[in-house]
């Protein structure tokens, strides 16, 4: 028997996380923390398996809708091995304490009285016991390198995913049956990720994300011509006197526009400007830079806090840091959700017709970003619901830098590996839908599932 349950609450890309029973053992996939939703709505559904003893837990990489709860699952199932990548445990442990002091900050404000979820003191105790893995090598669930003798013992491997540093698909072997889990993937080169290295052998059951399902990738798209086009829109920003505002994810989408922006200097595309970014996304950045000649990653020699040399700003400092022109600002949250730098930052520029905000990634439609995005010019939007809505009058771009696989390299993937059984996980419902009825027709001898969220289902 193979059971799988998704524990994420609903079809979407939230408080991911996914629990598996194979060969004896049972594992979570994941455990990450809804970035919307406040207090228990915030976890993953953890009462779908209350009475089941975890042997272990596996995470993909350190974003927070994928660890960011894991002290929380850690108090609860305290017998699990937890395993990650060495990068992934760094960066986590960096993102946890961050969390911290964000809920600590929610619990007065929005009177969130179950916060925090978890204190620091729990976090620096959970990441003792967190076991770092390479790539590429075959590990035991009792924390072991396998053997040959080890082919009907469950073990896991991971596999670079090229989404952000540490990221990593994960293979589990049992009793001569594979399944693969993507995490979050992309098959494209970055500016600093190179693409991810996936197994291609066949397979049993894919575990695959949907993020880019409702999203067809343009005709005629490159990653050199977006950057062309990124260049000339800052270009135009700053001949009209403007600012320009990129949200941004601390974690990744932070480097790549750094990195970005270190090109376009290198190859005089634009002149000399100030850039700003937000304190934990200069924590994320520096670690890319201690990483940068041991991690698999393109310009390895380039230190982005030294040669980039971003202004970093605070919950402090950004009150005081005024719009000012010919100037770039890569703030987070890349959600823009309410009191993160980059929200502050929108609700004072928004206004103004001179100035711009760039999208360079995804953002749920209903977060403030999303909203933001999608608006018309003129209309009224509300970014903060402590806050008076407020009229669009800034310029707004959307540009594609997106760090999750296009849904034509995924469909490709899975034709490649042409597994027994297909399961589609984060995604939100139309972008699943369209992944389902491609599939489909493109992979006939697979069976497509796409599991309700806290039932359990046999694989």
């Amino acid at each position: 028997m193979l059971k799988f349950i998704n524990l994420t609450r609903r079809t979407e890309i939230g408080a991911n996380s996914y629990y598996i029973e194979i060969g004896g053992h049972r594992l979570v996939l994941d455990c990450g923390m809804h970035p919307k939703n406040v207090g228990d709505e915030a976890l993953p559904n953890f009462k779908a398996v209350v009475n089941r003893q975890l042997d272990a837990i596996l995470i993909s990489h350190s974003h927070q809708d994928h660890i960011g709860t894991l002290p929380v699952l850690m108090r609860r199932q305290p017998n699990a091995r937890v395993f990650m990548t060495e990068t992934t445990a760094e960066i986590g442990n960096a993102l946890l304490h961050n969390s911290v002091n964000v809920m600590t900050r929610q619990r007065e404000e929005i009177n969130a009285t179950l916060y925090p979820l978890f204190t620091h003191r729990e976090t620096d105790q959970a990441a003792d016991f967190w076991h770092s893995c390479p790539l590429r090598q075959r590990i035991t669930i009792a924390g072991e390198r396998a053997t040959e003798r080890d082919t009907d013992a469950l073990t896991f491997e991971f596999f670079d995913a090229g989404h952000v540093l540490g990221s990593a698909g994960i293979l589990l072997r049992a009793e001569g049956r594979t399944i693969f889990y993507t995490g979050d993937v992309n098959f494209d080169d970055q500016t600093i990720m190179s693409a991810a290295m996936f197994p291609e052998a066949k397979i049993d059951i894919l575990i695959m994300e949907s993020t880019r399902g409702d999203h067809a990738k343009p005709a005629h798209w490159t990653r050199a011509s977006e950057e062309r086009r990124l260049a000339g829109a800052i270009d135009r920003a700053f001949q009209r006197g403007a600012c320009v505002l990129i949200p941004v994810f601390a974690l990744g989408k932070t480097q790549e526009v750094l990195a970005m922006l270190y090109q376009f200097r290198r190859e005089k595309l634009l002149t000399d400007f100030p850039i700003y970014i937000g304190g934990l996304s200069s924590k994320m950045t520096e670690i890319y830079d201690r990483r940068s000649h041991v991690s698999r990653r393109r310009l390895p020699r380039l230190q982005l806090m030294e040669e980039v040399a971003p202004f970093v700003l605070n919950g402090q400092t950004i009150r005081d840091a005024p719009a000012r022109p010919g100037r770039i600002y890569a703030l987070s949250s890349g959600m823009m959700v309410p009191k993160t730098l980059s929200n502050i930052f929108a609700r004072r520029i928004i206004g103004n017709p001179r100035h711009s905000i760039f999208f360079v990634g995804y953002a749920d439609p209903q977060s403030p970003a999303g909203i933001l995005r999608d608006a018309q010019p003129g209309e009224e939007v509300t970014l903060d619901p402590d806050e008076p809505p407020q009229r669009v009058r800034c310029h707004i771009e959307q540009l594609q830098f997106s760090a999750h696989a296009s849904r034509e390299a995924l469909i490709a993937y899975a034709k490649k590996l042409s597994p027994k059984k297909i399961v589609l996980v984060h995604g939100d419902p139309p972008a699943v839908e369209w992944m389902r009825v491609q599939l489909s027709l493109d992979s006939p001898n697979s069976e497509i599932v796409v599991p309700m969220p806290g039932a359990e289902i046999d694989l």
